[in-house]
């Protein structure tokens, strides 16, 4: 199998993987190689926070153009993974091959499949780009192609909860990524003071209640596969379930300056079973502090691409001078794609880490935030709306 990730979690899903019980793990460029039975495929689907897909290899060959591709991929026993009436969609990645389309790529992979159920059935299976009862994935790579079925479907990274996203919404996947990096340990406070849809607070409070991803309810590809057990599914969610710590161990906390970003924050949060477990507020970055001796701070700012020059410096500068001032003994860890961030906020960072937030190359950030500033005490009372 394989799993999907983002650039720069490779290691952290390594050790999910790991986890739930893979094996002959293996980290690769934003994807980690496993083996593993049928339990072990849905528990990836089901428990994996930072896997984007995950996809079962079915064969692999020498691929120096369309005959190979074409000729292998009729080769393979279909009818043994989906039914001649059943319906099928193809994904396909190119590089550094002879081939240099995706699109005829996929056509010549369809072709070979539905010939193949032509010449042995009479019939054939349609294409549905939608909800195709299989995915197929092919990737070649230096003429040599691997071909897999995608057993999630949807992105994993579309957990259920959040229907409404904000204007710029941090992936799941990549909010869960910097969590487990910052190595957050569950118990001491983490606030997210720019937390517009609250991405970062839900997924916090998934995570220290321990609560699967699968069980906020979606639907995976290999629910539709041929062999799909589904008792075995059934054991995985009853299992789950059990695992929750019904008490969130942590005080989470997110805010934000928009009151309709909180409104959406508070609607994520009960639908991914959270609500009780992250406090959220209408307040200003600078207008909020923290009394307690230590915590988590994790924050993804918007990245100021249409602020003028001035006006960034500004706006990171007001980050610095607030986490220097209202959160001593803090760590706190920025994700920006404003490359100048670490000059424009004005303090000097302890780790930077390459990731990407979709196209964006960005920054996580690590400040230690020493003792010696002044305190803000952070309340939020009840219906707090002050900005």
């Amino acid at each position: 199998m394989v799993a999907k990730t983002l650039y720069g979690l490779e290691g952290v899903l390594a050790d999910e993987i790991r986890a739930i019980g893979g094996k002959s793990i293996r980290e690769g460029n934003r994807a980690v190689e496993f083996t593993g039975g049928k339990e072990i495929l849905y528990k990836a689907n089901f428990h994996l926070r930072t896997a984007t897909r995950i996809l079962v290899s079915i064969a692999s060959f020498r691929c120096r153009d369309e005959f190979d591709l074409y000729r292998e991929v009729k080769n393979i026993k279909w009818p043994q993974y989906l039914k001649a009436d059943g319906s099928l969609a193809i994904s396909a990645v190119l590089n550094r091959s002879n081939l240099d389309n995706t699109h005829y790529a996929a056509l010549k992979t369809k072709d070979a499949i539905v010939d193949r159920f032509r010449d042995e059935f009479g019939k054939r299976p349609d294409v549905d780009l939608d909800n195709p009862d299989l995915r197929i994935s092919v990737h070649v790579h230096q003429n040599k192609a691997t071909i897999a079925l995608d057993s999630s479907g949807e992105p994993l990274f579309r957990r259920g909860y959040r229907i409404e996203g904000g204007v710029a919404p941090l992936s799941e996947v990549l909010a869960a990524g910097i969590i487990y990096l910052t190595g957050w340990d569950k118990k001491i406070p983490l606030v997210d003071p720019m937390c517009g849809s609250g991405t970062i607070p839900v997924e916090a409070a998934m995570l220290a209640k321990n609560i699967a991803p699968g069980l906020v309810g979606r639907k995976y590809g290999f629910m539709k596969w041929k062999d799909f057990d589904r008792d075995l599914l059934e054991k995985i969610k009853i299992d789950a379930k059990s695992e929750i710590i019904r008490s969130c161990p942590a005080e989470i906390i997110g805010s934000d300056m928009s009151a309709k970003c909180i409104d959406e924050a508070r609607g994520n949060a009960k639908r991914a079973g959270v609500s009780d477990a992250v406090k959220f507020a209408v307040k200003r970055m600078e207008k909020i502090g923290s009394d307690r001796e230590e915590g988590c701070l994790i924050m993804n700012p918007p990245y100021g691409e249409r602020l003028a020059v001035g006006e960034k410096r500004k706006f990171y500068g007001m980050i610095g001078d607030s986490l220097k001032n209202n959160f001593t003994g803090f760590t706190a860890w920025v994700l920006t794609g404003n490359l100048d961030a670490p000059v424009q906020i004005g303090l000097r960072p302890k780790r930077k880490i390459k990731l990407y937030n979709s196209p964006i190359e960005c920054r996580l950030l690590k400040y230690e935030l020493y003792s010696g500033s002044r305190k803000q005490k952070y309340q939020l009372p009840e219906g707090d709306q002050s900005v």
